[in-house]
């Protein structure tokens, strides 16, 4: 039988983690590119690219059967420009408890499909009405270290909606301009060494606006930021 690779240690402060570089040489994706009508072309006729990162890392519960999931990557159609809108989990939570993700959750059996479900969700989640989300295509699956296969769902969003947030799961909704976080100098690389392995990670952190209107700093970073890493080489290639 062939031996499991032994699991990563967790990370529980990432912010503490030293960042050992970030990636200022890459170039920015055009502002041109970063319109609804440039997007919807890009999906529509995607090029050849390859994924930077398809998955975290060896699972921490080699036990557990990895589930299908979706979330949702809603880029806000602000008058300034795409906005993504990101929520910051609960502290009580199993998975990913008081981490930035996108809105979003495990397959259901009566879930038509990826899409079906990232719409689901991110309504029982956030409130975000379906009449609202324009799905214009997915990125790749991305493997979790919790034993999930998410596959995220991009979608357009007329900004005429109101939030109704599931107090149970999401802590706040915020957005973020996509044209940060699709700049590669915003993004850090974070590296740990603990028992002889080595896990590392992007980061991307914000300051953004609270719900009492005072500054907070967000740290997106783990799947959240990988998965965004994706759709920067998706646009960029």
């Amino acid at each position: 039988m062939a031996t499991l690779p032994p699991a990563p240690p967790r990370i529980t402060d990432p912010w503490s983690i030293p960042v050992v570089g970030s990636d200022d040489h890459l170039p920015p994706v055009r502002p041109a590119a970063l319109t609804p009508e440039a997007l919807r072309q890009r999906f529509a006729a995607p090029p050849t690219w390859t994924p930077e990162t398809t998955g975290d890392g060896p699972r921490f519960q080699l036990e557990r059967e990895p589930s299908h999931a979706s979330v949702l990557v809603p880029l806000v159609m602000r008058d300034d420009g795409l906005r993504v809108l990101l929520t910051r989990r609960t502290d009580h939570l199993r998975d990913h408890a008081g981490q930035i993700s996108f809105p979003g959750g495990r397959a259901e059996d009566d879930d038509a499909d990826a899409v079906a479900t990232a719409l689901r969700e991110t309504e029982e989640e956030v409130g975000l009405a379906r009449a609202h989300v324009d799905v214009i295509g997915t990125l790749p699956h991305y493997n979790t270290v919790t034993s999930y296969i998410v596959t995220p769902v991009v979608a357009l969003v007329r900004p005429d909606f109101t939030l109704a947030l599931d107090s149970f799961e999401v802590a706040e909704a915020f957005e973020v301009p996509l044209s940060f976080l699709m700049t590669p100098a915003h993004h850090r690389r974070h590296r740990m060494e603990f028992g002889g392995q080595t896990r590392q990670f992007l980061s991307m952190p914000w300051t953004g606006t609270a719900a009492d209107g005072r500054p907070r700093d967000y740290f997106i970073w783990g799947a959240t930021a990988a998965m965004l890493r994706n759709f920067y080489r998706f646009l960029a290639a």
